[in-house]
């Protein structure tokens, strides 16, 4: 039986990112006890600046001399709300589509004939081989990037909530 090490190489995997992402929800949602105090509290951006996410919406409002203390529109509640969504996406797969909006897309795509697509397809066969793999690790690597990210983005909320209600950092670990 071949033993799975956690290797330098494994710690780039999907699975890895995605185990990282949800132990990081699960211990935000462990650690965030009344979800409800989380309204109207704004995540700094610097905070997620310097966990290594970027939130591109700033709130207009904020006079610009004060560049450093621009929040997200959104507050720590819906990042938290997003997360948990994310988590159970992940988890226990996204929902699927209505059965008639999938196949009016797949009407769509078929609308060139089935004679010219059979055509395409030989001549192009090794052509999207070659391709499918070059987009599956295009959103291999995107996919690892974005976990990532969200996994920072879980730790900075948990670290944040746990300041917000006056808890030491080594609390709850």
């Amino acid at each position: 039986m071949m033993q799975i090490c956690d290797s330098y190489s494994q710690k780039y995997s999907l699975f890895n990112a995605m185990n990282r992402f949800i132990g990081a929800v699960n211990n935000m949602d462990q650690t965030v006890m009344v979800p409800s105090l989380l309204r109207d509290v704004p995540l700094l951006l610097e905070e997620l600046d310097a966990a290594g996410g970027v939130c591109p919406e700033r709130d207009p409002a904020l006079p610009p001399a004060n560049a450093g203390a621009y929040f997200s529109r959104r507050d720590m509640y819906s990042h938290y709300m997003l997360l948990k969504s994310i988590r159970n996406d992940i988890e226990w797969g996204v929902v699927q589509q209505q059965a008639g909006e999938e196949a009016g897309r797949k009407k769509d795509k078929l609308s060139g004939g089935p004679a010219a697509d059979i055509s395409r397809g030989l001549a192009e066969d090794g052509e999207a081989e070659e391709d499918l793999e070059k987009q599956f690790h295009y959103h291999l690597s995107g996919l690892h990037t974005v976990l990532s990210k969200l996994t920072r983005k879980a730790n900075v909320l948990t670290n944040r909530y746990k300041q917000e209600i006056g808890c030491s950092s080594s609390w709850g670990q």
